[in-house]
């Protein structure tokens, strides 16, 4: 617990450029016959530039040499993971700085062959030769329209899945934000940082009722469920960012249903300091 919370402080202070990754837009109503389809992975990603395993704000993951011993000597992006509704352990094992016998608990997952040639298929094909006990593929599977997509997210919600990466698979490897590759929820997530807290009411009294969050964007507001007793008893720090889920936004842009996930420590905290 120490070593991570040291750890915690260390990626608050530290800045680090991002890494040129692709990154999803949200779906509405895009043609997506024919496209690939994939469960979306509720981990850490990760990002192997054939020596070192980086997070998405190039800090490094001190992975055990054993579990990247037989990673290829090409660039790989996937997602660290141990299972569904896992991501507290899957986050204090993959960012801490002394790696514990848990990797052995963890597989990387592999979505995308960075600036390999050939389209998205061929390229997920250059990987098959490396896999093993930690090393996979994310199974993709072919879109046939929009009611297959559906009920491919409310099978993988059932199972208390994240949700589903749909992608173009005709393009050429590309970074940056893109329509060609989309993530489906039957809700939306977003952060944002504690900047306070409000005392919770009968049955949580002396404990945390609320915490105060502030948007990227400035907006502020309460944010009171999805927190457990044992949150409500330990919330996260001022000047923490967490992670929660809404369904839409009122007119003010304020979330709207808002429930806490978790709190994230695998961002480049600098971009939300608030001057």
């Amino acid at each position: 617990m120490i070593r991570f919370a040291i750890l915690f402080i260390l990626i608050m202070i530290v800045q680090a450029d991002s890494l040129p990754l692709q990154k999803p837009k949200t779906y509405h109503d895009t043609n997506i016959s024919g496209w690939m389809m994939s469960e979306k992975l509720d981990g850490i990603r990760g990002y192997w530039d054939g020596k070192t395993l980086r997070t998405k704000n190039n800090h490094i993951i001190h992975a055990p040499k054993y579990f990247t011993k037989n990673f290829p000597p090409f660039a790989l992006d996937g997602e660290l993971w141990t299972k569904r509704e896992d991501f507290e352990r899957i986050q204090s094992i993959v960012l801490d700085e002394i790696p514990s016998d848990e990797w052995k608990l963890l597989t990387y997952n592999v979505f995308e062959v960075p600036h390999a040639k050939g389209n998205f298929l061929q390229r997920l094909n250059l990987v098959d030769p490396y896999h093993d006990r930690y090393l996979k593929t994310i199974k993709q599977l072919k879109c046939r329209d929009k009611k297959h997509l559906q009920t491919f997210l409310k099978e993988i919600e059932t199972k208390g899945g994240e949700g589903v990466i749909i992608k173009n698979p005709s393009l050429d490897y590309f970074t940056g934000r893109s329509s060609q590759i989309l993530k489906v929820k039957s809700f939306h997530d977003m952060e944002g940082e504690v900047i306070g807290y409000h005392d919770g009411k009968g049955k949580y009294k002396n404990m945390l009722g609320s915490l105060r969050i502030r948007l990227k964007n400035g907006v502020e507001f309460n944010l009171g469920g999805g927190f457990s007793d044992a949150d409500r008893s330990n919330p996260p720090r001022v000047g923490s960012i967490v992670t929660f889920k809404y369904y839409s936004l009122t007119k003010l842009g304020k979330p709207k249903y808002a429930s806490f996930m978790r709190i994230r420590v695998d961002n480049d905290f600098s971009k939300y300091k608030i001057k």
